[in-house]
């Protein structure tokens, strides 16, 4: 047969791969107490005491100062389910523990001292950030090294500690460096939000109150019901929606269709683009909360000039995250928002949100308290009009209906 001939390559070959994962997201108090169980029975291994290395938040640690030894003390009381490897590591907490590439492979290099392996457990004791941190290092060490999360703050016990996602900084871009990785569980200590100051106590609300706005009208009427108590630091009133908070974010995970985001869109970024870019225009001045509070408000406020959002609906939105201490302005929102291409325009936030997920545009705005509705266009001129109003610290009040 001449090679005119010869026959055509044969096909492709096509392999689906379903996987499956479960974790639990437990909730307790005095997780570290040695009478509680649940930390040992969530490492405890079939064939000996789990191997085991720890991180901590430097920020929880000064609240805490004998964390450390607590955990020491934990594990040996429970030496016949876990064995710490090594002392436990405590790196800054903030936005700086995603920043400085040097404290990832600190935690990988304990790791590899400590012989942790696959069937291994990295235990991150912290805030949101911290755990993005310690994340990374388990999801990028032995492609896979089980992630045991304690989240120390609202905004991580509501969010970002459920998820699947971990993420560094990198190139000036939030969550450049990340990977899709469930945690092997996650324990949200219940106590551990007492020792919150003020600014990290509201802050976890922004989450709360933005998954509601896309998911459970019954959930923000609810938030409505408690701001003054939430406001003032009622325990009962926090647990609840730290609670509620943690299940809609992870059933819109779970059963919403693209855990992994292999598509365009990421609803519970609602308001997100413009926090992110926020939080770095500020030099991250402002908390991941406090930006996402500015970017609800802003896409809100946006959603409402576009006729999406029904006016009193948009002024409840207003209301509430003031009536839970957010402000609703920062000098970054307004520098060079003419020229969206200038390095310190807020617009900049679009382009890195849509690049972040590839494809077209995707942006969750609100077609009511409860209901969200994704877009691909948005105008300039009327998030520039948006950007007006709530520099107006009049709100809604001062504008003609």
């Amino acid at each position: 047969m001449s090679s005119s001939e010869a026959a055509a390559p044969p096909g492709p070959i096509r392999q689906r791969i379903p996987v499956a994962f479960e974790y639990a997201i437990h909730f307790t108090r005095g997780v570290l107490d040695p009478e509680n169980p649940l930390l040992a029975s969530v490492l405890r291994g079939a064939a000996g005491p789990a191997r085991a290395v720890a991180v901590l938040d430097a920020g929880l640690v000064a609240r805490l100062p004998d964390l450390p030894a607590r955990l020491v003390a934990y594990a040996r009381r429970h030496a016949a389910a876990m064995e710490l490897r090594a002392p436990p590591l405590v790196v800054p907490g903030g936005e700086a523990a995603k920043n400085d590439p040097a404290l990832w492979q600190r935690v990988q290099a304990a790791m590899d001292a400590g012989g942790i392996c696959r069937h291994s457990y990295l235990l991150a004791f912290g805030g949101g950030a911290v755990l993005d941190m310690a994340g990374f290092a388990a999801a990028t060490a032995h492609r896979g090294v089980r992630l045991v999360r304690l989240p120390s703050t609202a905004l991580a016990q509501d969010d970002s500690g459920v998820g699947v996602k971990c993420g560094v900084n990198a190139f000036g871009k939030k969550n450049f460096l990340g990977a899709f990785a469930p945690p092997f569980a996650v324990i949200n200590d219940l106590s551990f939000l007492a020792l919150l100051d003020e600014r990290d106590w509201r802050s976890g609300l922004a989450e709360a109150v933005k998954v509601a706005l896309i998911r459970d009208a019954a959930f923000f009427a609810a938030l409505e019901r408690d701001a003054d108590r939430l406001a003032a630091r009622d325990m009962a009133a926090m647990e609840h929606a730290v609670h509620r908070s943690a299940a809609l974010h992870a059933e819109h995970i779970a059963t919403c269709g693209d855990p992994f985001e292999m598509g365009s869109s990421r609803p519970l970024d609602f308001g997100h683009w413009a926090a992110h870019r926020l939080e770095h225009l500020s030099g991250y001045r402002l908390r991941h909360g406090e930006a996402v509070a500015i970017g609800v408000a802003l896409d809100a406020t946006y959603s409402w000039l576009r006729g999406l959002l029904p006016r009193p609906e948009w002024e409840r939105v207003l209301a509430l995250l003031g009536r839970l201490g957010f402000a609703l302005d920062a000098p970054e929102l307004h520098e060079q928002v003419q020229d969206p291409e200038h390095p310190r325009s807020l617009f900049r936030g679009l382009a890195e949100f849509r690049e972040h997920l590839g494809g077209e545009l995707t942006i969750m705005l609100l077609a009511g308290i409860g209901r969200g509705e994704e877009v691909h266009e948005v105008e300039l001129g009327l998030y520039r009009q948006a950007l007006g109003l709530l520099r107006d610290r009049g709100g809604p009040r001062a504008l003609v209906a």
